[in-house]
């Protein structure tokens, strides 16, 4: 993160485990959020971030519904 600290957030609970880092190694900052159990990642901008205020918990009832 700042000043070349590579500092990474781990969030855990019964049902996820994810990493989140800031990355600079684009055009602008950003946040890498890696899902630890099977690998799979997203880059989001600062506007993709911020977006994410702007919504209700209920708006993410379909991504987190067990398949």
């Amino acid at each position: 993160m700042e000043n070349g600290k590579n500092n990474r957030i781990l969030l855990r609970n019964e049902f996820a485990s994810v990493e989140i880092m800031k990355d600079d190694s684009a055009n602008g900052p950003r946040l890498l959020v890696r899902d630890l159990e099977d690998g799979s990642e997203i880059y989001l901008d600062p506007l993709e971030v911020e977006s994410l205020t702007r919504r209700a918990h209920a708006d993410f009832a379909e991504f987190v519904r067990p398949e």
